[in-house]
């Protein structure tokens, strides 16, 4: 069973839970062959790939209650849709510029009955509102993504970690974090032990509130 692999390293899911994300792979898949959001070999390998790899923030960062997460440049709902089934009682925002992905995932939210996922067709420097954190997942280069959420972030920081960016890259980030002198680097090989974590990693970068 292709979801043993998020409950190996997530063991405290609910029923519910497990049963939204074993749900997944029947969504994405109906939805692939209409609309091509997930390459034709990783939706084999949802789970391993998709699915796991945006849980890996929850690794490095649990949101509080109520907290307001925003995902720029989604996709088809990644890492979005599996942080939003993880922290229910987290608001997430989900935008990108593309409507026919978006059009996906509102489809794979609505197919799960997920009530804590506002689906967005838009830029994100033409949203209005300001969240706690902003995931993603290598839509592009730090110093670009610093510049398209300007003015994105929170003011006030609920969370012991300060407001900013939880960021899923791979490689060498040396050239392009050199500037960035607050920012962390968490392996995911760390955590998860398969090949594919190997060079994966969770980049959090504070942002200070530019009102």
């Amino acid at each position: 069973m292709k979801i043993d692999i998020i409950l190996k390293y997530f063991p405290d899911l609910s029923d519910e839970q497990i049963s939204m994300f074993e749900k997944l792979e029947f969504l994405y898949k109906d939805w692939n062959q209409k609309i091509n959001v997930v390459s034709r070999k990783d939706i084999d390998e949802l789970y391993l790939r998709h699915v796991l790899h945006s849980l890996g923030i929850a690794k490095i960062h649990a949101f509080k209650d109520g907290a307001h997460v925003l995902d720029v440049g989604t996709g088809g709902g990644f890492p979005g849709i599996p942080m939003a089934i993880l922290f229910p009682k987290v608001q997430f925002t989900l935008v990108d510029a593309i409507g026919k992905k978006i059009k996906v995932v509102q489809e794979v939210v609505d197919g799960l009955g997920i009530t804590n996922v506002k689906a967005l067709h838009s830029r994100v420097e033409d949203l209005d509102s300001q969240y706690d954190f902003i995931i993603s997942r290598a839509v592009a280069a730090m110093p670009t993504f610093v510049r398209w959420i300007k003015g994105r972030i929170k003011k006030e920081s609920v969370h012991e970690r300060k407001n900013g960016i939880l960021y899923l890259k791979g490689g060498d980030l040396s050239e392009e974090l050199k500037d960035y002198r607050t920012a962390e680097i968490f392996n995911l090989s760390t955590f998860f032990k398969e090949d594919f974590y190997e060079t994966k990693k969770v980049v959090y970068l504070p942002i200070k509130y530019k009102g």
